[in-house]
């Protein structure tokens, strides 16, 4: 795991920030079998972890460029690639169920699977010379499994526009379709993700992980379950000894005293 998952703790000198980096630069970081069991079991590590936010980041030129084309092409079989893309979708959803904020911090290109990835992300930060694409149509290949994120993040229109013309758009257009959080220039990249990561690792983790859960799982319910999952999740939440600790520091107009 160490020699395609660089694992980076107490990352941007920030206690609790750990930084995941893909680690096959020669290949565009892209996606291969062992990198996708590696990446897993890396976030399945860190989620169990006392970690309060963690950054996935890529080696080299690019953050991600997908699947393995070469590795995918070399077994052609349904079952193969049934588990391949189930395999896969384990590992996205790993992002989204870990208690800990996942901040993407893209250079490059971010294509296929590797805009799937970004898209997962609970929050992301482009370097502003970044590109992303679901460009698997060029292939003859539908992106299915980047739609699903990637239809949660930006508008219908938008993703289905990149999903059937498989272009790619800049990282000032990601941001304004809601793909990404920030851009920097490349010199400001760690810079700005430092400071967003920095950000969320100062507040209360138990917080921060109760939040997450709730806003994803009120996402895919009504509107009066939603409401009823996030009075639950508040009323629990007013409980913690960190919220008591912050709101009397609120009163008592001084800041709160964390560990």
């Amino acid at each position: 795991m160490s020699e395609l998952i660089q694992i980076e703790r107490d990352a941007y000198d920030a206690r609790g920030v750990v930084k995941l980096t893909l680690n096959r630069p020669e290949a565009f970081n892209a996606l291969s079998e062992a990198m996708l069991e590696a990446l897993e079991r890396a976030l399945q590590e860190v989620a169990a972890s006392d970690a309060r936010v963690v950054v996935l980041a890529g080696a080299g030129r690019a953050f991600c460029a997908g699947h393995d084309l070469k590795e995918m092409r070399a077994e052609p079989a349904l079952d193969y690639y049934r588990e391949l893309f189930a395999r896969c979708s384990r590992m996205m959803l790993t992002i989204q169920r870990m208690p800990q904020p996942v901040i993407a911090r893209v250079q490059g290109i971010a294509t296929a699977a590797g805009c799937q990835l970004v898209a997962m992300c609970d929050l992301a930060v482009a370097s502003s010379d970044a590109r992303f694409a679901v460009s698997g149509v060029n292939l003859g290949l539908f992106c299915a499994t980047p739609s699903v994120p990637l239809s949660r993040n930006v508008s219908r229109k938008a993703a289905f526009e990149m999903l059937v013309t498989g272009e790619f758009i800049d990282a000032a257009t990601a941001r304004e379709r809601g793909l990404v959080n920030r851009v920097a220039s490349p010199g400001e990249l760690d810079d700005a993700v430092r400071t967003l990561a920095a950000a969320i690792a100062a507040k209360p983790r138990e917080a921060v992980a109760a939040g997450k859960g709730l806003f994803y799982r009120q996402l895919e319910t009504g509107i009066e379950a939603a409401y009823a999952l996030a009075s639950e999740t508040m009323a629990c939440n007013m409980m913690d000894d960190a919220t008591l600790e912050g709101t009397q520091a609120f009163i008592e107009k001084r800041p709160p005293r964390w560990d």
